[in-house]
């Protein structure tokens, strides 16, 4: 009887065990095209944790058509139009969140996600006026003025991890401060261990 007892409490911890090692941290690197009011690029780096929370440490970088631009402004862009002067908006970001798998095959799942960002905001001001002459467009010179704020970041994402090591993604974005608010959507791909094989699930003893 002792021994029945001693190797039921054995497999009973040999399946614990097993459970406990099949939910794993997984780790990715992951990038998208911005497109809102401003235009840029998103790179994170993420981690998930067995509990499905979710950590990630990105940056952001925006930069949309000057708006507070004079009518008759013109520089080298006439002959290089992409060259700005722009508006930036950059981020450095911490966010916190939660992924929920969305289908049992795990190839779809959201990842709700909200956190802090170091705003980066640069654009031109105090514009000058040289070498105008009569029916010709005004050349300008300007200062650059630069100055950092903290954001609210809200980053719900839509991921599709179609493999353990590759998928895409869809990613809304809001970026909010006292100055002004960045709104936009993102579309890109995730590189790295996404998730456990199908085998590796919770179990529960």
């Amino acid at each position: 009887m002792k021994n029945k007892i001693t190797l039921l409490i054995l497999f009973l911890n040999i399946t614990f065990i097993n459970a406990q090692s099949n939910e794993i941290n997984t780790y990715y690197l992951s990038s998208e095209l911005n497109l809102g009011n401003y235009i840029g690029i998103d790179l994170n780096l993420n981690f998930i944790t067995k509990k499905k929370y979710t950590f990630k440490i990105g940056y952001t970088g925006n930069l949309r058509f000057l708006k507070s631009e004079p009518d008759n402004f013109a520089t080298i862009n006439d002959i290089l139009p992409f060259a700005g002067p722009y508006e930036h908006f950059k981020s450095y970001q911490i966010v916190i969140g939660k992924i929920y798998e969305l289908n049992k095959k795990r190839t779809i799942r959201a990842n709700l996600s909200f956190g802090l960002g170091l705003t980066t905001i640069r654009e031109p001001k105090n514009w000058v006026l040289n070498n105008v002459t009569p029916e010709s467009r005004g050349y300008y010179t300007w200062d650059t003025e630069k100055y950092n704020i903290i954001s609210l970041i809200i980053n719900p994402k839509i991921e599709f991890p179609f493999t353990r090591f590759y998928g895409l993604t869809i990613s809304p974005m809001l970026q909010i401060n006292k100055d002004r608010t960045y709104f936009g959507i993102g579309i890109g791909q995730m590189i790295g261990l996404l998730k456990g094989s199908k085998n590796q699930k919770n179990v529960k003893v």
